[in-house]
Order: structure tokens, then C-alpha cells, then sequence
């Protein structure tokens, strides 16, 4: 499934060695996006033909075993020119081309990267927040005004509600954003499916 709305990029912990501008440049491109999730999976060196079957698929919105040698063949050249290269040269992955396989870097395993798919309907979590607030304080000064329908509640009652909803709220979110981590599920977050 494609993104219907922006993508959001955040870096959420930093190796070291990148800067901030180097971690979003390195992110701005799908493809690179798709070789750091499938290096975030992989328990040893991937070889080329394999990373590019598995960005061919992503791409493709297909299953690996899928993807015909034709449709492979321009994601593994680019790869091999362009974006491996890139992701070498900001140490994020090391190419052994005799062997023909790329491996993550330290640097890379260090990088936890969170990726904020929104879809046409969706809002940030950033925003999300913000109106819960506005809710909470709304409900405070109706409390405290004694509007009617309110006049029978107490500050404590509203400190309960908007602490229980910012809890369940910060919950969601917490396992929502492990989901769009680059490397925790099998397909990357930009790919997931709606449930």
C-alpha cells in the first residue's frame, strides 16, 4: 500500500557518527529506506541478488518468490551503482563486492529510525497530542466555570480522566512506533497494511 500523505522521517537515536542532516539524506530515498530494513532484519551478510529480489517485491507489492529476473535487474543495478555506495559512504553498510554481499555497519545497528506513514485520514501523533490537551483543558474550565453537565465533577475527576487518556494514548503510541520501525516487521512500515 502506498503513503496518500507525507512521510515523516524521524531519527530516534543516533549511533554517533551521523549527523541529523546525513540521517534524513540517507532516508530521503525509498529504495535506501527498504536495504536499511532489510539489513535491520538480517542476521548476517545479505547478498545483493537476494537485497534486490526483497526491494523488488516491496516495491512491486509482491511476494519475493514473485519477482521476475527482468523486474529485479534495474533494482539491482542501482542499487549496486547508486545506493549502496551512498549507505557506504555514510558507513552505514560495508559492500564486499568479491563476495557480492552487503552486511550493516555498527553505525547502521546503532540507528533507530522511525518512519511516521500517515494515510489521507490520518493524523500526526504530534497533533493528536495537542487536541487531547485542548480537550483536557477545556473540561477543567468547565469544571471550574460549573457549566451545566459539568458542575457536578470535581478538578480531581478531570485530573483522572486526562491522565488515563494520555496514559492509553502514550501506550498506543509506544507500540504503534515500535510497528514503524525500520527492521521490526517483515515489511517495512511504509508498506504496512491498515487493519
Amino acid at each position: 500500500m502506498v503513503p496518500t500523505a507525507a512521510t515523516t522521517n524521524e531519527p530516534v537515536r543516533n549511533g554517533g557518527e551521523l549527523s541529523e542532516d546525513e540521517v534524513f539524506e540517507v532516508l530521503s530515498n525509498r529504495r535506501r529506506r527498504f536495504v536499511i530494513h532489510a539489513l535491520k532484519r538480517a542476521e548476517e551478510p545479505i547478498d545483493i541478488s537476494e537485497l534486490s529480489t526483497h526491494v523488488t517485491a516491496w516495491e512491486r507489492g509482491v511476494d519475493p518468490g514473485e519477482v521476475r529476473y527482468e523486474d529485479r535487474r534495474n533494482v539491482y543495478s542501482t542499487l549496486q551503482r547508486t545506493h549502496l555506495p551512498k549507505l557506504e559512504e555514510k558507513n552505514v553498510v560495508t559492500v564486499d563486492e568479491e563476495a557480492n554481499v552487503v552486511e550493516p555497519t555498527p553505525e547502521l545497528e546503532g540507528l533507530d529510525i522511525y518512519i511516521e506513514v500517515l494515510r489521507s485520514r490520518e493524523i500526526p501523533w504530534s497533533l493528536y497530542y495537542v487536541g487531547l490537551a485542548g480537550v483536557a483543558v477545556s473540561l477543567l474550565l468547565a469544571v471550574a466555570a460549573g457549566t451545566p453537565g459539568f458542575a457536578g465533577l470535581e478538578a480531581l475527576d478531570v485530573g483522572v480522566f486526562t491522565a488515563t487518556a494520555f496514559g492509553i494514548s502514550a501506550a498506543a503510541h509506544h507500540v504503534i512506533g515500535r510497528r514503524a520501525r525500520l527492521g521490526n516487521t517483515e515489511k517495512p512500515p511504509e508498506l504496512r497494511e491498515r487493519r
